[in-house]
């Protein structure tokens, strides 16, 4: 079950015409479905919305609108489904917040064999050098 909901009323699901091939059906049934969902403007908590709108989604508009085109199935009730349920694992993705990231420090022995390891470059180069004092 998923932790917050989406009234149906702050979502927009239009019929149009899927892509693709299709037989003979193709150019008159509309089973398709775009659904517009309006991340700004909805009653979600502000931390979620922040997080998906500074996410970079390309199927998010510039005003903050989500766009999802469901195509796959061949009935518009399948498709109506397949786009609710892709809405809310996307709501799913931005619901939790990230982990934060922990600082760390290399330890005391990886430094010491990295200092060694350059070291040993360092000689081995100096070792092919020619000698200019002749």
């Amino acid at each position: 079950m998923h932790q917050l909901h989406i009234p149906d009323t702050e979502v927009e699901l239009t019929a149009i015409r899927a892509q693709g091939p299709g037989g003979q059906n193709v150019n008159k049934v509309s089973s398709a479905i775009q659904l517009r969902f309006d991340v700004a403007q909805s009653a979600l908590p502000e931390d979620v919305k922040n997080r998906w709108l500074q996410s970079g989604d390309s199927r998010l508009s510039l005003e903050g609108v989500l766009i999802i085109k469901a195509q796959r199935h061949r009935t518009q009730e399948a498709n109506r489904q397949d786009a609710w349920l892709r809405l809310y694992e996307l709501l799913d993705q931005f619901a939790k917040a990230p982990r934060a990231r922990k600082a760390t420090k290399p330890s005391y022995g990886s430094v010491q064999r990295r200092l060694e390891a350059k070291a040993m470059h360092a000689k081995l180069k100096s070792t092919r050098r020619k000698d200019d004092s002749i």
